[in-house]
């Protein structure tokens, strides 16, 4: 198992947590033919400086470290305080994939073999207290993210970095650092890599690239007053980020910050309320929810079903899309599944339709045949090896039993979790199991507590061999999708696996490696898409659906922005004047 593999066993967790949270990796829209969202939601008029935004979220905006937040693009609230080297493009639908300078000037400069990432600073940043922002403290407030006392960040770099695998931090490195990252003067940072990374601009919007000035760390303390190198500062943090109150830094230079639009003079964020009451909060807009947002809160089928014909409510709801796929998983180790007819034939069964209704309906959900999500970020490539249509064909089912020595059906196990997720939830896996049902397939289910179910699912040794998984991209690209579900080396037998097939194709292998050395990202893309429908014959998952997301947002907001980065309202543009 190769180092790199840590990425995405670490990873996925908090992948999926932050998209279902729809904090940073969350969350892009596909309503019109270019990915812009349907009738641009929130208030008519030019936004305009000034007055409060209220943010209603259910979860906490807990660690708020840099070190120690799993962001993607810089997050959602944490983009509003913590700068970094490169950042994601704030523009609605497909723009809004792409990676754009923050900090640095430029997104990377790459040596030949993209073993080396070279970044300067632009002119004039500073903090909260006026002090000039470095590059000395971007190395480290790095390095401080080795810390395990301020562990929960992203890993990448752990597996990335020469000599990272380990690193202890600053507090226990005597002032020596990390050697691969270098910095020859206060504007110029050097990152040197174990190997190729033509995705290292992606890696750089984590918040571990934000500045830390070394005098001003405290530590596990950081987090109540971290240093705003961004357009707000924090003046409150209650309860671990229960409540969080931001105001503006006055030190911030819009002109050296093309994304950011900061109209609000504060930013009061209130967490730990029920989705229910969020939603009815937003839909009534008294008050200060008149101008309030939710950063994580999704509208459910009824809620939408209440909302209706209402032309006022419907025009603010913002749609976006993430690159997610929900997905039925085998494990091929376990009979029946180590037939691929089998295989094929519960792919050619399948009835997305069923199960997209069991998914909140085609306003939430929408039917996939492919890994990688419709997006030309991701490399999207349309196959669809196994057709089963729109409901699914049985006929053809049970042909491929019958060639596999299964005339007279059989019957197997679907394991999934018992929480209502409407993804990996008891709705998904009845649809799943009648529209087997029709092909003769009899299907018993095995439903487990949420934590069970994940860690049953996760656990090499013990992979069920037929069961609901899914997956979200810490960034808009194939790989973050394709190596940590079909790299062999990142098999792991004694943590936490995703490669739930435990596919260990020396080709598969030799591929992720080459397009991960191409920093032409398009380039990459076409070789994403292909290595998809290449893994997709051997029929080791049957894609399910792609969700959606609705978020509503309060009837003084402006200028809602959504990407197909985040999926979710970017709260960096957001206006409520």
């Amino acid at each position: 198992m190769s180092s790199q593999s840590h990425i995405s066993r670490r990873v996925a967790a908090a992948a999926v947590s932050l998209v279902l949270a729809g904090g940073a990796a969350a969350c892009g829209p596909k309503d019109g033919a270019d990915g812009a969202t349907e009738g641009k939601p929130g208030a008519a008029g030019a936004p305009q400086k000034g007055g409060t935004l209220t943010v209603l979220n259910s979860e906490p905006q807990n660690d708020f470290d840099p070190a120690r937040l799993y962001t993607s693009g810089g997050g959602n609230v944490p983009s509003l305080v913590f700068r970094t080297l490169t950042t994601r493009n704030r523009e609605d639908g497909a723009a809004g994939t792409k990676v754009v300078p923050d900090l640095a000037t430029d997104t990377g400069r790459p040596n030949a073999d993209a073993t080396e990432w070279t970044y300067t600073l632009k002119d004039g940043l500073k903090y909260e207290d006026g002090s000039p922002i470095t590059t000395a403290d971007i190395k480290y407030g790095i390095e401080r993210s080795f810390a395990a006392e301020l562990s929960g960040g992203a890993p990448y770099l752990r597996d990335w970095l020469v000599g990272g695998e380990s690193y202890e931090g600053p507090y226990k490195d005597g002032g020596k650092g990390l050697d691969s990252i270098v910095v020859p003067d206060a504007k110029t940072i050097v990152f040197k890599l174990r190997k190729p990374e033509g995705e290292f601009p992606f890696v750089a919007t984590q918040t571990q690239f934000a500045p830390v000035p070394k005098a001003k760390d405290t530590g596990a303390k950081y987090e109540e007053h971290p240093v705003s190198s961004g357009p707000y500062k924090v003046v409150k943090n209650e309860n671990d980020g229960e409540h969080l109150s931001l105001e503006r830094n006055e030190h911030w230079d819009e002109k050296t910050d093309e994304e950011r639009k900061a109209y609000p003079d504060r930013i009061d964020v209130r967490s730990g309320l029920d989705s229910a009451v969020i939603n009815q909060r937003l839909t009534t807009s008294a008050g200060p929810d008149a101008a309030a947002i939710t950063t994580d809160t999704n509208l459910g089928p009824a809620e939408l079903a209440q909302i209706g014909e209402n032309k006022e409510l419907a025009g603010r709801v913002g749609t976006g899309h993430f690159g997610y796929i929900n997905y039925i998983a085998f494990n091929p180790k376990v009979a029946p599944f180590d037939n691929p007819k089998v295989r094929q034939a519960v792919s050619h069964a399948i009835n997305r339709t069923s199960v997209v209704n069991a998914a909140g309906g085609s306003a939430l959900a929408e039917p996939a045949t492919t890994f990688l999500p419709e997006r030309e970020a991701f490399g999207f490539a349309p196959y669809d090896h196994f057709p089963a249509g729109r409901t699914g064909d049985p006929a053809k089912a049970k042909e491929l039993l019958k060639e596999a020595g299964f005339p007279d059906g059989l019957t197997v196990t679907l394991t999934h979790s018992t929480a209502q997720n409407r993804q990996t939830s008891p709705e998904v896996a009845t649809a799943v199991q009648q529209a087997l049902a029709a092909a003769g397939i009899t299907v018993k289910l095995e439903g487990l507590e949420n934590n069970a179910f994940n860690e049953r699912r996760w656990d090499a040794k013990n992979t069920p061999g037929f069961f609901l998984s899914r997956w979200g991209a810490d960034w808009p690209s194939g790989g973050p999708f394709l190596a940590p579900i079909f790299d062999g080396r990142q098999i792991v037998t004694g943590g936490s696996n995703y490669n739930h097939a435990q596919l260990d194709d020396p080709a598969v292998n030799a591929e992720i490696d080459e397009i991960a050395k191409l920093t032409d990202l398009a380039a990459a893309g076409k070789r994403w898409g292909a290595l998809d429908k290449k893994i997709g014959e051997q029929a080791l998952t049957v894609p399910l659906f792609h969700p959606v997301y609705k978020r509503l947002v309060g009837k003084d907001v402006k200028n809602v922005v959504i990407s197909d980065w985040t999926g979710v309202l970017d709260i960096s543009q957001v206006a409520v004047k």
